[in-house]
């Protein structure tokens, strides 16, 4: 009887327990999202570096509000202070798990809020690298998950999963995303247009922790493989929990973000 009440207790350990890579690639995403919740809202400031192929650069000065929605995808503020000629654009995005996100632009030249269709997603924001889509909030039902290995980027050990978008008019089949095990940060991301060729690859560095719990990455680098290009994101200034609310996110006061 011993022999078979331990082979029982054996296979009811986690251990030895089947995971498929559906399961794991699920179970370390919602790691990845619960250990970035409770911030409430934000502010920080970042310079857009944008690359051609030839290297020359144009520079961009922003200022960027969140705010945390429970149950929804975050809301986001992003206003351009320089150069002179875009600067008081404003962007707004309310994004959701599986609804079309809702996002407006405010262009001072034309004078009027225009909303980005949902259609929209994989076009590029203000002439950058990054689409629309790259700067919506990480929500889980947005995705399906396979873990695919584990691999050392950077140094440091790394789950890698393949992520599906679940919502409609991505410019992505998918993304192979590296995550480090240590806090559950993403590091790199590896996106295949719809031809399900490389497209572009971004990259996280110099992460510092804010209020003993979020990890943001100072520089982003998105470099796009089939045009040349690329586009860097130098952010400075993080704040957290400073008091904003649903009324500092209003698309009526966009013309008014200066």
């Amino acid at each position: 009887m011993s022999k078979f009440l331990l082979l029982a207790l054996l296979l009811l350990s986690p251990a030895v327990m089947a995971e498929t890579p559906e399961e794991k690639g699920m179970v370390i995403a919602l790691e990845t999202d619960n250990r970035d919740k409770g911030w409430q809202d934000s502010y920080a400031e970042m310079k857009m570096v944008l690359r051609n192929r030839h290297g020359k650069e144009s520079v961009r000065q922003i200022r960027v509000t969140n705010l945390e929605v429970d149950g929804d995808g975050d809301k986001g503020l992003t206003v351009f202070d320089e150069p002179r000629d875009i600067k008081g654009t404003a962007f707004l995005s309310y994004s959701h798990s599986l609804e079309p996100d809702e996002q407006w632009i405010f262009l001072p030249a034309l004078k009027r809020v225009k909303r980005i269709s949902s259609s929209n997603k994989s076009g590029p924001f203000m002439g950058s690298e990054f689409a629309y889509e790259d700067i919506s909030s990480f929500e889980i039902p947005k995705y399906s998950y396979l873990y695919l290995r584990d691999e050392v980027f950077n140094g440091m050990d790394c789950y890698v999963l393949e992520l599906r978008p679940q919502y409609q008019h991505s410019g992505y089949t998918k993304s192979h995303v590296w995550i480090d095990k240590a806090e559950y940060r993403s590091q790199k991301i590896d996106y295949y247009d719809r031809k399900d060729s490389l497209l572009k690859t971004q990259i996280f560095s110099d992460y510092q922790q804010y209020l003993d719990q979020y990890w943001r990455a100072h520089t982003m680098t998105m470099e796009n493989h089939q045009n040349g290009k690329s586009t860097t994101l130098h952010w400075d200034n993080f704040q957290f929990k400073t008091g904003l609310n649903d009324g500092d996110f209003k698309k009526n006061d966009l013309k008014r973000q200066r």
